[in-house]
């Protein structure tokens, strides 16, 4: 009966607006037992009170991709909100407004648990903490399934991250990944923490004995490679930390192109982190670096360094994009035409840097011609701009 007399009264205000009719609020207060303030609402919203009118928001088209997204107990809010906005590099999305869209529309029914643990801070260039995130599968759009390990390291002072793609995590990888890190900072810390990990150290009855070319590795560089305590992973807490900024990579699961944007969007990962107000220290880590990279010890010799990654050579990229290595060839995206790479096997892959920077990975074939086939298709976009 109350939802007829509502039904009613709102249809009668509506029948006066349409006709410019100025309503007599008194008397329909009296008629429909209702508040006057409340049908005067009523009539200057359009039939509808302030409560029941329904506010849009910018990101209601996205509500759906949104609650795909997030219907993976993997993918986090933060994960979803940077995929957001490299997809959509023109629209304003901000995090903290995607956050209270999503809570108000109900879309997130996973909540991140992450373990307290005590904090160890350190001196300037006095730590670098390292580990793997391992045996990260992804699909392609095509359905390709991409299987690989990043190698994680954080300075203790800045928490300034780095992000390696690695396929395998040999002895060999744990070197190579390293070895890049220490040249993109551009010095060496005075000792590296790691845990037990079997490409550093073996256990035999519980007695720990680093690797002879981990040892050597420790006296031509001047690191000191420090091991924590059996179970104790926790005293390398800070890169444990960063490690759940890979978790962002989720929300590319079966929307990847191909391996190589892959290596773009670590790339992406590494800066956005960088340069994001740090919890702990309220400044941006690649601000503190500055600072820190005051303080870092000198590298030695890049060939000594080199020494220690199998198999490595540098080549000159041809005009036809490709680099030769063992007889055959091997594609590289076309922006590094005419400059030098450096090949670097390890186990059964083939990684192409440029300086530090990853730009190419494939697997060794026994095959006169190896492409890449996104290498060749921004090539020929971009010959199809200069034809215009």
């Amino acid at each position: 009966m109350v939802q007829a007399l509502n039904v009613n009264l709102i249809g009668e205000l509506l029948i006066m607006k349409d006709l410019e009719i100025k309503p007599n609020f008194s008397c329909l207060s009296r008629k429909y037992g209702k508040d006057r303030h409340t049908i005067k609402k009523y009539y200057e919203n359009g039939g509808i009170s302030k409560k029941q009118i329904i506010r849009t928001s910018k990101y209601d088209d996205l509500s759906e991709e949104i609650s795909e997204l997030l219907s993976n107990p993997a993918v986090s809010i933060i994960a979803a909100f940077h995929y957001l906005i490299r997809k959509y590099p023109d629209r304003d999305i901000k995090y903290n407004g995607i956050k209270s869209f999503i809570r108000k529309k109900g879309l997130n029914n996973n909540r991140e648990r992450i373990k307290p643990h005590v904090r160890f801070e350190t001196n300037p260039a006095e730590q670098l903490q390292v580990d793997w995130k391992e045996d990260i599968s992804l699909a392609t759009v095509d359905g390709e399934i991409i299987t690989f390990n990043v190698f994680s390291a954080t300075l203790g002072f800045s928490r300034l991250h780095k992000f390696i793609y690695s396929k395998g995590r040999t002895t060999e990888d744990f070197l190579r990944c390293t070895i890049d890190v220490l040249k993109q900072l551009g010095g060496r810390p005075k000792h590296i923490l790691t845990d037990n990990m079997s490409a550093v150290v073996s256990i035999t009855n519980g007695t720990r004995k680093k690797h002879n070319i981990i040892r050597q590795f420790e006296k031509d560089s001047g690191i000191y490679i420090k091991l924590c305590k059996i179970k104790s992973p926790q005293t390398k807490g800070k890169v444990e930390s960063s490690n759940r900024f890979l978790n962002w990579l989720n929300a590319y699961n079966g929307k990847l192109k191909n391996e190589s944007e892959l290596l773009e969007i670590l790339q992406y990962i590494t800066e956005k982190v960088n340069s994001t107000i740090s919890q702990t220290t309220n400044i941006p880590p690649i601000k503190l670096f500055a600072k820190e990279k005051e303080y870092l010890l000198p590298l030695n010799p890049r060939i000594l360094l080199d020494s220690y990654i199998c198999d490595s050579l540098t080549k000159t990229v041809s005009n036809t994009l490709l680099v030769n290595f063992d007889g055959n060839e091997y594609s590289v995206p076309s922006k590094y035409i005419g400059k030098r790479v450096k090949l670097v096997r390890l186990n059964d892959s083939l990684y192409i840097y440029f300086n530090t920077d990853l730009i190419a990975c494939h697997q060794i074939k026994d095959r006169k011609f190896n492409y890449l086939k996104e290498h060749y298709r921004y090539l020929y976009k971009d010959d199809g701009r200069r034809n215009e």
